[in-house]
């Protein structure tokens, strides 16, 4: 007996005859569909369903690419719903390619392979990617290996990318193009340099000039001339010698394999100017050249193209010390300068401005010999004397005891003022320490004749003599004493006041008083040094000699009391 179905029975049925739509079988997955029809701008497919779905032909195609579709052609579409408002099936072929697409992507993306896109769009901060289905993301940074202003050749074109990151959940996906740039152009540098070699001559194109040096493109990869080695002779910047879209001739100086830099030469075919340099500029040798460049420390002379000598600021002039070389010279200046050293391993060569002019106190002394007068402006006063400007650009000092006769060097200073011209006598000039000892008191009238105190001294005083003489001047550091009456000024040093210590005390003595003292010297303006502390010395000597030989047993004491007794 025949039973009528159930409620329940009847949903099964209509759930198996829907291949599991009803309860939701079909929702949310990729099926297959045959199209039934095009019509207008929509593809009506068959899925199955117990209604058709239709879906934009426009999900079918590539940007800027037609969609190729025809009637019957089985095509796969995402089941969004079994049923909207209309009674059809909502499908969808970019949610059914970009699932199918997500599954390509993370089997790529975990293999490291390039994955094949079209740039379609523009963002925030780069553009996005149709990767068969899937929109990624481009940063701008991304695009190119070098920024790129117009990227629209690029877009609606096929090409290679690299998934960077990706997050399924979220929807993200992040690729590069330059990536696949950077490895392409590392392939292609591999494949060039394993064709090159040091010391390979080669045709290149100057590609970029920078500050110090330029880029040179030698058919595909490039290579790094720095600017020393555009020329033997001084660059200031490498757009003085080549230009961009320059066909060079270049030498291959090294390839660095790690790295894969290759550096680059154009001097090196050229001759090298250094090659017997030792002989071409020997030392003493007296040059012209050209000032290139100026530093602190000195200034640089080209001699010819190619060959730089070093004028160093010590050699530069023989009065202005601690002057900064701009202040002598100028570039572009063409000097007369003197070879000093030469050094081919070094590349170097010392020059010397100074000595290429006459040695100015050797002009003076030619000019203005011992006891000649002169006249000159008073530079500066210390205390110990004036320093008188000179001809030749040289300075004279007179010191404080031959400023005048009859007062102390303090006194005979403060008669003297800065700017002041006076007139003075030569009395020595050391070419060698470069000095010039001037005395003033010797014109004064009734001063000694032509020479003054360096005759007076040596005519009248002998060394190891033993004289008289009056203090002068008591100071720190000794005393200012004068030969007799009105003879030659001498110092007597601290130490040489007496043997003992308690001797050796300036206050001890007075202005006026008398001592006997010895002659030990001169200096190098012949004025004589004295000495009480030789004077006891000798004496004592002299004792010992005169009166031990006749009292053997005589102590010292007794030896110097006879002594002085037999002196009295």
């Amino acid at each position: 007996m025949a039973t009528n179905p159930s409620r329940d029975d009847f949903a099964a049925l209509l759930d198996e005859s829907l291949g599991g739509a009803a309860n939701g079988g079909f929702e949310g997955r990729v099926v297959k569909g045959t199209i039934t029809a095009i019509e207008n701008d929509k593809a009506v497919i068959d899925v199955g369903l117990k209604s058709e779905g239709r879906v934009a032909l426009r999900e079918f195609a590539s940007p800027g690419q037609p969609h190729g579709l025809s009637v019957g052609d089985e095509v796969e579409v995402y089941v969004d719903r079994v049923e909207n408002a209309d009674g059809e099936a909502m499908l969808s072929r970019d949610r059914a390619r970009r699932e199918a697409a997500w599954d390509k992507l993370e089997n790529e993306f975990g293999e490291g392979k390039r994955v094949e896109g079209v740039i379609f769009g523009r963002v925030k901060g780069g553009f996005t990617v149709d990767l068969d289905g899937a929109v990624a993301f481009l940063p701008g940074s991304q695009v190119d290996i070098r920024p790129v202003r117009d990227v629209t050749p690029l877009m609606d074109m096929p090409q290679p990318f690299q998934i960077l990151k990706m997050d399924r959940r979220r929807g993200n996906i992040v690729v590069s193009r330059r990536a696949v740039l950077e490895e392409t152009r590392a392939e292609q540098r591999s494949g060039l340099i394993m064709n090159l070699k040091e010391g390979q001559i080669i045709d290149g194109v100057v590609k970029n000039i920078t500050d110090y040096g330029a880029f040179v493109d030698l058919g595909g990869i490039d290579g790094l001339l720095h600017v020393t080695d555009m020329s033997y002779k001084r660059v200031n910047h490498p757009s003085e010698v080549i230009a961009i879209g320059d066909t060079v001739k270049v030498q291959i100086i090294r390839i660095n394999q790690d790295t894969q830099r290759i550096s680059l030469g154009m001097k090196q075919l050229e001759s090298d100017p250094w090659d017997g340099v030792a002989a071409k500029y020997p030392v003493g040798a007296k040059l012209s050249g050209v000032v290139t460049n100026i530093t602190e420390y000195g200034a640089f002379v080209e001699l010819e193209a190619g060959i730089e000598g070093l004028v160093h600021v010590s050699e530069m002039s023989w009065t202005k010390k601690n002057v900064h070389p701009g202040k002598i010279v100028s570039t572009s200046q063409e000097v007369d300068v003197l070879v000093l050293e030469v050094d081919s391993d070094k590349r170097r060569i010392s020059l010397g401005l100074k000595q290429a002019q006459q040695n100015p106190w050797e002009a003076f002394a030619d000019k203005h010999p011992v006891g000649s007068t002169v006249e000159g402006e008073v530079k500066n006063a210390t205390e110990f004397g004036l320093f008188i400007g000179l001809d030749g650009d040289v300075d004279g000092m007179v010191h404080m005891s031959d400023i005048a006769w009859g007062i102390s060097g303090e006194d005979a200073l403060a008669l003297h003022r800065k700017g002041e011209e006076v007139s003075a006598v030569v009395l020595d000039v050391d070419v060698e320490k470069e000095r010039i000892s001037l005395g003033m008191k010797q014109l004064e009238k009734g001063a000694p004749a032509a020479g003054g105190v360096a005759a007076s001294a040596t005519g009248s005083l002998r060394r190891g003599e033993v004289i008289t003489v009056t203090v002068l001047e008591v100071r720190d550091g000794g005393l200012e004493v004068q030969a007799g009456d009105d003879g030659a000024t001498g110092f007597i040093k601290r130490s040489d006041l007496g043997r003992d210590r308690d001797e050796q005390r300036p206050d001890r003595f007075q202005v006026g008083q008398k001592l006997d003292a010895m002659v030990t010297g001169f200096d190098r303006s012949k004025k004589p040094n004295f000495s009480v502390k030789a004077r006891q010395l000798h004496e004592e000597k002299e004792a010992v000699e005169q009166y031990g030989s006749s009292d053997a047993g005589a102590s010292l004491g007794d030896i110097l009391g006879a002594a002085l007794k037999a002196r009295n």
